[in-house]
């Protein structure tokens, strides 16, 4: 079982004195030594206690010490060598002083004592001595420096009265256990000694003290100044820390603050971080810049709050001239180091009256200029600055700076570059992209794209199309990957389903044409593979949606490759998920694509969107498309309200991980009252009958201005069908507010082109005809034959003359 050592409480004459200058504790010893007992003087002004003399001057630091005549109990003068240390305030105490000073030895060292032969007193290792009570019995000349006080002044106190910071605590604990287990123990610490300003770190060894007889007689203590290990493993860390906390984004000013951040308070009290601006050189960093040097400061960071040091605000810029710390090592391309005491920040303050005022307030004693250089391009610079630090730089912190903000400037030029490549391609996708979405008959549209947050810009996009016969095609699609090669994949592909559109293709043979040419494009993405290599597939890979919505007969078609089904809101329904084959990926080759026709009555919201949208980390696509159809049912008129309110329902704060493209239509059907239909029989002269008709048609319709020319195209396009096409033969007009259509459908699947009819041809002018006096007219293929069709505008007649 373990001995407990009780201290002598009355080997030490102790007080403990408030804040206010009151008499809080007083122990056996103090009453040993003046004859007061406690009752007597405690809760009384500890100046009573003075014999004849002021108070002293109070005590500046956590530390004072001298000699003092205080006031016997019997009326004599006791001169006392006095210890006092500043406590600081605890859990429910305020602070106070601890007042001490060592009774005579009360124990004569005699000849075989073994706590007088412990200890190597001219070693220079510190070495001091403790009894079995923990009192001083000896220290050498080394400890006494350490400790600061000589050994006459302090023999029979206890550490805990030596030193007064909690580490002598912690060392007299240690002490504590050394003594009861006979065990040695190591100890270390870090802390100011005697009258140093510089922290140290230190190594206590304790080990027993025994006599002859094997018994534990006291402990010896021996303390190892271990300070350059110390540092040399902060170093490490510090370097290891700003290699985990610098360049966790890929942005420049988060880069630059985390440089700052990292170096206070490990290496300065205070740090700056300004960076050149590359557009003063023609968009790339100098490999080495001359002065005057414009600056823009990125971070800033000190151990004060605030910033209280800092001249220029974040995100300003100012001119630094030859002369000034920031100037001269970024024109020598080498860190320089200058300090107060030296001369050398002298001429550095003459540039800057405000500067040179801060330095003289915040005591800054020491300067330090880095370079930021990556790549043989020059960044910017760091200044670290000490005030606090009673130590100015030294070579060793000079390498440390060095290091850390080698690492900063490839994250702050990484940073650079990715923003320089994300505004690039965001310029690209922002000019592939339709500016504003057209106005028709048919729908109306509202959308939304979102560059994704961190991974840059993407391949989303979207398009409305106007088709033949008042219909309108909608797509959105997602090009896999991001960056520049993205934007230009999804331009081509926008292009290629514009083109594809124009020649009014059913949307499951678009997407078989679109996924030939995803397919191309993969095999020029592998023509630079070695031999026996080539692209894989679906290297250029894209997901789409294609639909085509016809505002006569209210019916959408619609395919998709991959990409993920669109919702629909009926008037007066919930929003659902339209069931449509999900088809393969484009880019995959050979695979069949298939449409779904699904009605939709006037005012239904249909919803194309990419997956970026419903994907998310932190819960399943399933969940993320019942907040979308809860987002969606709230839908109250406003099309460009419905966006913004899924945007802000699906996607936090911080933005998506993956580009974001969100289409909203709302489907307007055409009344009945503004389409007339004739079957025709395939015989010519009936064709008269029938431009009559078309006539008293637009003059019902209060369109009589149109009806010269309607006449003539429906006479040459009917004409046409009857003599080229197969029967049955139809005729439909459609009009709106701007344009008026006709359109003459046949079996037939020849389509038809315009030629060059020579001087004495009898036919072959019709076409020509139909293309000069229309805005625009083409053909499509449906499943029984073909459609020409052509539009005419309405009021705004080309005025040709005939």
């Amino acid at each position: 079982m373990s001995r407990v050592y009780p201290f002598d409480d009355a080997a030490t004459a102790r007080a403990v004195i408030d804040d206010d200058g009151t008499l809080v504790e007083w122990n056996e010893g103090a009453r040993r030594l003046l004859g007061h007992p406690a009752e007597s003087v405690l809760g009384r002004p500890a100046a009573q206690l003075l014999a004849g003399q002021d108070a002293p001057a109070p005590p500046v630091g956590p530390r004072w010490e001298g000699t003092l005549g205080l006031r016997h109990r019997d009326g004599r003068t006791v001169p006392v060598w006095l210890l006092a240390h500043r406590r600081p305030a605890r859990a429910g105490h305020g602070g106070n002083w601890l007042v001490v000073t060592p009774l005579a030895d009360p124990i004569p060292p005699a000849e075989d004592d073994p706590l007088a032969a412990a200890g190597l007193i001219q070693s220079p290792c510190a070495v001091a001595v403790y009894d079995a009570e923990l009192r001083l019995r000896r220290m050498n000349d080394a400890m006494a420096d350490v400790v600061g006080l000589p050994e006459e002044h302090v023999r029979g106190l206890r550490l805990t009265e030596i030193g007064g910071k909690p580490q002598s605590e912690d060392l007299e604990q240690g002490m504590l256990q050394v003594l009861t287990t006979g065990s040695p123990l190591d100890v270390h610490t870090y802390m100011r000694t005697g009258g140093e300003d510089r922290a140290h770190a230190w190594l206590a060894r304790i080990a027993p003290v025994r006599d002859a007889q094997g018994r534990v007689r006291g402990v010896c203590l021996a303390k190892h100044d271990v300070t350059e290990n110390y540092r040399a493993r902060q170093r490490l860390q510090l370097v290891n820390e700003a290699s985990v906390r610098i360049g966790s984004t890929l942005d420049v000013t988060r880069t630059a603050q985390e440089l700052a951040d990292v170096c206070v308070p490990a290496l300065a009290d205070f740090v700056t971080v300004d960076l050149l601006d590359p557009q003063d050189y023609g968009g790339e960093p100098p490999a080495r810049p001359s002065a005057p040097l414009t600056l823009r400061r990125a971070a800033h960071h000190s151990v004060l709050d605030g910033v209280p040091e800092a001249v220029t605000q974040a995100g300003s810029t100012e001119e630094y001239p030859a002369g000034s710390p920031q100037a001269d090592s970024l024109t020598a391309g080498h860190t320089i180091i200058a300090s107060v005491a030296a001369g050398e920040m002298r001429s550095w303050l003459t540039w800057s009256t405000a500067r040179g005022e801060q330095v003289r307030r915040f005591g800054i004693h020491s300067s330090m200029s880095v370079p930021i250089q990556a790549r043989g391009l020059t960044l910017g610079v760091a200044v670290f600055a000490r005030h606090r630090w009673a130590d100015p730089f030294t070579a060793d912190d000079r390498l440390l700076a060095e290091e850390i903000t080698t690492r900063a400037a490839v994250c702050i030029d990484n940073a650079r570059r990715y923003s320089r490549e994300r505004e690039t391609a965001l310029a690209l996708q922002r000019s592939l992209l339709p500016r504003t979405l057209p106005r028709t008959a048919a729908l109306e549209a509202s959308s939304r794209y979102l560059p994704a947050a961190r991974a840059g810009v993407g391949g989303d996009w979207f398009d409305v199309i106007p088709l033949s016969g008042m219909r309108v095609a909608m797509v959105v699609g997602d090009v896999v990957g991001h960056g520049v090669e993205a934007s230009a994949t999804m331009g081509r592909l926008r292009t290629a389903v514009r083109t594809l559109a124009d020649i009014d293709l059913a949307p499951d043979e678009l997407l078989t044409h679109l996924d030939d040419l995803v397919v191309r494009l993969s095999d020029e993405s592998g023509a630079g593979a070695g031999p026996g290599e080539a692209g894989s597939p679906g290297e250029a890979g894209a997901t789409c949606v294609y639909a085509v919505y016809d505002p006569v007969s209210r019916r959408c078609t619609v395919a998709r490759a991959g990409h993920p089904a669109p919702v629909v809101l009926r008037p007066g329904g919930a929003p659902q998920a339209l069931e449509v084959p999900a088809g393969p990926p484009l880019g995959l080759g050979g695979l069949p694509f298939e449409a779904t026709e699904v009605e939709l009555p006037e005012g239904t919201v249909l919803a194309l969107y990419t997956d970026g949208l419903v994907w998310s980390r932190e819960r399943d696509p399933e969940a993320s498309r019942e907040m979308l159809y809860e987002a969606l049912g709230t839908y109250a008129d406003s099309l460009d309200g419905a966006c913004d309110r899924v945007l802000h329902t699906l996607l936090p704060p911080g933005g998506s991980a993956d580009d974001v493209a969100l289409l909203l239509a709302r489907t307007q059907g055409l009344p009945a009252t503004q389409v007339a239909t004739w079957d025709i029989p395939a015989d010519p002269a009936l064709v008269a009958p029938i431009r009559k008709q078309v006539v008293e048609q637009l003059d019902a319709w209060g369109l009589s201005e149109a009806a010269f020319t309607a006449e003539l195209v429906v006479s040459e396009l009917v004409t046409n069908a009857i003599r080229y096409g197969s029967p049955p033969i139809r005729l439909r007009l459609i009009h709106d507010a701007t344009t008026l259509i006709c359109e003459v459908s046949d079996t037939s699947h020849t389509a038809p082109h315009l030629r060059r009819a020579k001087f004495f041809d009898e036919g072959g002018r019709g076409l020509l005809l139909v293309a000069q006096l229309t805005q625009r007219w083409g053909s499509r293929h449906t499943p029984e034959g073909k459609t020409i069709w052509a539009e005419l505008p309405l009021f705004e007649q080309d005025q040709q003359g005939f």
